[in-house]
C-alpha cells in the first residue's frame, strides 16, 4: 500500500493499522493506548498539526474516529545515532539501479536500533534518491555487493528476476580448512540441501524435517595459515570458500556451513550461539557477497558486478 506522506530524512513514514472495534473511541485514544507511556504530548501535537494522515494523505484530528480509518501513517520521533565507523561505495548507478559494496556492521535497512544506520537511509540521504529501494538483502554482519532500485517505473522487472531465481549469485567466506570434530570429512564441492524456517521470536534459524527449501554448493578455493598460525600447526589452517545459494533462507549461508562442521569464522549465531556483546570491528564476520549475475531487463544484456572489497582473514 503506498504511503501518502513522502520519505523524510531517507526515512519512510510509518504505517500503522487501526482495530476494526475495541474500547477506544477514537483514533487519538488508540495511540494513547499504545505509546501515550511515552511520549503522550508528542502524539496530541501530531494530532494538531496535522501530521497524522490516514487514506489518501487525509489529516486526522483529535476527534476522529477509529472507524473512520482502516490505516493510518505518521513519522516517528527518531533517537539520535552514533554513526558506524564503516563507509558505502558506489559501484556503479544508471537511471535504474543502483550497485554498492556494504561493509559488515551495516544493515541494509531500518530496523531496531538502527534507522539513520542503515544502508538505505544513509544513500537515501546521499544521494537524494528517496524512491530508492534495495532488490534483495544482505544480514547486517555481511558484506559486499547489493543491488537496489532507483526508478519505480522499472523496479518490478528487477523484482522479477528475484523471484524467479535468475540472478546468480556468489559469496565467499573463511573458516577452517577442516571440519570440527565430530563431523565427517567433505569432499569438495559439496551442495547442502535441507528444510530451514527462521521465526522472527527467535535469533537463530532452524533446519526441520520436510522438503528442502534450501540449497548451496559449496566448494573449498584455498587454504592457507591463520594469523599467528603455522603451517604444521593443522588446527590454524583456514579455508577459502566459494558459495553459491540457489535459494535465499534467513542465515542460509551461515547455518550451511555450520552443517558441515565449518562454521564461518567470527559468527557469534552458529554453531553455537554466543552472549550479546558490543560490535567488534576488528573482526568481522568472514562472509563476503563477492559477485551477482543476471541478465538487465532493462537492456536485455547479461551483467555482472564485483565487490572490491577482501575478506580481512584471507592470507
Amino acid at each position: 500500500m503506498q504511503s501518502p506522506l513522502p520519505v523524510r530524512d531517507g526515512v519512510n513514514a510509518t504505517r500503522l493499522r487501526l482495530p476494526d472495534e475495541g474500547p477506544w473511541d477514537t483514533a487519538m485514544d488508540y495511540m494513547m493506548h499504545r505509546w501515550g507511556h511515552i511520549d503522550p504530548q508528542g502524539i496530541e501535537d501530531r494530532f494538531d498539526a496535522g501530521e497524522i494522515v490516514g487514506e489518501g494523505g487525509i489529516p486526522l484530528h483529535r476527534g476522529t474516529r477509529l472507524e473512520d480509518h482502516t490505516f493510518i501513517w505518521y513519522y516517528r520521533t527518531l533517537p539520535p545515532e552514533t554513526r558506524l565507523p564503516v563507509e558505502l561505495n558506489i559501484l556503479h548507478q544508471d537511471e535504474h539501479i543502483l550497485v554498492v559494496d556494504k561493509p559488515h556492521f551495516l544493515p541494509t535497512t531500518p530496523g531496531g536500533t538502527y534507522i539513520q544506520e542503515s544502508a538505505l537511509v544513509r544513500l537515501r540521504n546521499q544521494l537524494d534518491l528517496p524512491d530508492l529501494i534495495p532488490m534483495h538483502r544482505l544480514d547486517r554482519m555481511t558484506a559486499g555487493i547489493l543491488l537496489l532500485s532507483t526508478n519505480p517505473g522499472t523496479r518490478g522487472k528487477y523484482q522479477v528476476l528475484f523471484e524467479k531465481r535468475q540472478v546468480q549469485k556468489e559469496y565467499e567466506c573463511v573458516s577452517a580448512a577442516v571440519p570440527a570434530a565430530g563431523h565427517p570429512a567433505v569432499d569438495f564441492p559439496v551442495v547442502v540441501r535441507n528444510r530451514m524456517t527462521k521465526s522472527r521470536s527467535y535469533l537463530l534459524a532452524e533446519v526441520i524435517d520436510g522438503e528442502p527449501n534450501a540449497e548451496t554448493r559449496i566448494d573449498l578455493l584455498r587454504t592457507f595459515d591463520g594469523a599467528g598460525s603455522h603451517a604444521s600447526a593443522g588446527a590454524g589452517r583456514r579455508g577459502l570458500y566459494r558459495l553459491e545459494p540457489h535459494s535465499g533462507k534467513t542465515h542460509q549461508l551461515r547455518v550451511h556451513m555450520a552443517s558441515l562442521g565449518l562454521g564461518i569464522l567470527h559468527d557469534s549465531f552458529y554453531p553455537d550461539l554466543l552472549d550479546k556483546a558490543p560490535d567488534d570491528y576488528t573482526k568481522p564476520l568472514q562472509l563476503l557477497a563477492r559477485g551477482i549475475r543476471f541478465v538487465d531487463p532493462v537492456t536485455n544484456e547479461p551483467v555482472e558486478y564485483r565487490s572490491r572489497l577482501q575478506l580481512s582473514e584471507v592470507r
